[in-house]
């Protein structure tokens, strides 16, 4: 990447290793950066940090921003006994949370981060919230939905349909050390673009390097960590959680999202009245990517007005 940071990590509760970035921008050191205002960026399923690059250098020109890694992915540690439950990623965010409070090598303590959560960080940020609603003054939901993926979306409309995905996730654990050549094979960018473009799943604005990167970062990932990642994602329920949500919120969707369909991110909208929305146009679900300019500006919009 373009850009520099200096990389921490911190014990979960488990003793999984979780790796955090604070990025430096114009700083001259990190130690400069604790009197600005922290943003923290929470990941989708599988995401490269390149995702987060267009929010980066628009930023953390005069904001403190910090990424973390899921579990398994980036230059965190594989699960401990294999627990990558939602419930679980969002204790890892509160403590990468606390970690970022602490500031950085100066070590003053500063309020909590603004909460930026992109597509599956949507689920965790919303957990997190559930049991320490402190540690998120305002937050900022980009393609994501507190639900599992296509929920209540076509054929999902079937309840039968959530569950047997559910249950063939679960129970294909046991053929991965076979479809580990496939899985490499079917990352491949050269294929993976064009298809992407013909689908619709990715638009004219997505570059094709940033789409290498994601395939790269993903074939680096360990197999099984994506897919306890994936299930974790499947069971996504924490729509209960938005009547309880009172601090400032940005929700950002993507018209042409295959993932997370428009209209799924619109029910949470709908949920949540004292929302801000902007629907991204001619974006998918790399609208990170795609249209990061137009969100960092709406991001930062919104900063203005939400408190301090």
């Amino acid at each position: 990447m373009g850009y520099r940071k200096v990389t921490r990590s911190l014990e979960a509760a488990d003793g999984t290793p979780i790796s955090y970035h604070t990025h430096l921008g114009t700083a001259g050191d990190e130690g400069a950066l604790d009197a600005r205002r922290p943003l923290l960026l929470t990941n989708g399923i599988g995401t490269s940090e390149n995702f987060w690059r267009h929010l980066v250098e628009a930023l953390s020109a005069d904001h403190r921003v910090v990424h973390w890694d899921y579990r398994g992915h980036g230059s965190s540690g594989v699960a401990k006994g294999g627990d990558y439950a939602l419930r679980t990623q969002a204790d890892d965010l509160i403590r990468i949370t606390e970690a970022v409070m602490r500031g950085g090598r100066a070590g003053t303590a500063t309020a909590p981060p603004v909460q930026v959560a992109f597509s599956m960080g949507v689920p965790v940020l919303l957990e997190a919230y559930r049991v320490r609603p402190d540690l998120v003054p305002c937050m900022v939901l980009i393609a994501g939905a507190p639900d599992a993926p296509w929920n209540r979306e076509g054929v999902f409309k079937l309840p039968a349909v959530g569950a047997a995905v559910r249950g063939a996730l679960r129970g294909a654990r046991t053929l991965l050390p076979g479809l580990r050549p496939l899985w490499r094979a079917a990352l491949n960018p050269r294929l993976v673009y064009p298809a992407g473009r013909l689908t619709g799943q990715l638009r004219s604005r997505a570059e094709r390097q940033d789409i290498a990167e994601f395939m790269a970062a993903l074939r680096r990932m360990d197999l099984g960590a994506y897919w306890g990642t994936l299930i974790a994602l499947f069971d996504a329920d924490a729509g209960d959680v938005l009547p309880q949500v009172k601090v400032p919120v940005l929700i950002l969707g993507a018209e042409n999202d295959t993932l997370i369909p428009l209209r799924q991110v619109e029910r949470m909208r709908d949920a949540l009245p004292h929302a801000r929305w902007h629907l991204v146009r001619d974006a998918g679900h790399g609208t990170l990517i795609e249209a990061g300019p137009e969100i960092a500006g709406k991001i930062r919009d919104f900063l203005r007005e939400a408190p301090a």
